[in-house]
């Protein structure tokens, strides 16, 4: 089902809950941001984690941001790389956590267990093939959440570990990805690499089988 809006950022009107009241130096929320009907999901933890506490949109402000859309513009996804108001073709960028806490606080994991069930509205809405976590905590959460795996993973997720592979989903491809403020040019050639393999892939039949070809 395609999803019908010219929305950019927050397309499905997904607003913090009372029990995160508005900051006072900028966005209340960092909500997701892009195509809705894209092809590609970009999942990371929360602002305070990969910015877009100014410009309340996900994976802006910081250099980890910036590697991260880089990437993202090489492989035709970005009009523009660096922009605090990226303009996206086939993907859409959320947070596990929308809200954003005073004084850049990091959400506890029982503010991301709060937030759940608001991601997952988001997260199904979008159904999209391909799912790219970033960092240990937006990993951990798509591979314990979407997929039957966890188990074959380290308690911590080394993030670095398992950048750039493929974890099959239950009905998508999860493709992990390493935080980028811990980036140097081989995770960026990796990841670069990855993404241009999937596109020249068969990679919408991910769909019902788990799985691409190509």
């Amino acid at each position: 089902m395609e999803n019908v809006t010219d929305r950019v950022s927050n397309p499905f009107d997904m607003r913090p809950p009372p029990e995160y009241p508005p900051v006072d130096d900028g966005p209340a929320a960092v909500p997701g941001y892009g195509d809705a009907n894209a092809d590609f999901h970009v999942v990371g933890a929360s602002s305070a984690q990969h910015g877009g506490e100014t410009t309340g949109v996900p994976f802006t402000e910081t250099e980890g941001a910036r590697r991260l859309q880089g990437v993202l513009y090489d492989v035709g996804f970005l009009a523009d790389p660096y922009s605090d108001a990226p303009e996206p073709t086939n993907l859409f960028m959320s947070y596990l956590f929308m809200p954003r806490l005073p004084d850049g606080r990091e959400p506890t994991a029982e503010d991301y267990e709060f937030m759940e069930r608001f991601f997952d509205a988001e997260f199904r809405a979008i159904n999209a093939h391909i799912i790219l976590p970033v960092g240990a905590t937006a990993i951990d959460r798509v591979v314990r959440e979407y997929t039957t795996l966890r188990r074959r993973f380290p308690d911590p997720i080394d993030d670095r570990a398992i950048h750039a592979t493929e974890v099959r989903g239950r009905g998508f491809l999860v493709v992990p990805v390493a935080d980028p403020e811990t980036w140097d040019d081989r995770e960026a050639d990796a990841l670069r690499e990855r993404l241009r393999a999937i596109l020249d892939s068969d990679y919408r039949q991910t769909k019902g089988v788990a799985t691409r070809v190509g």
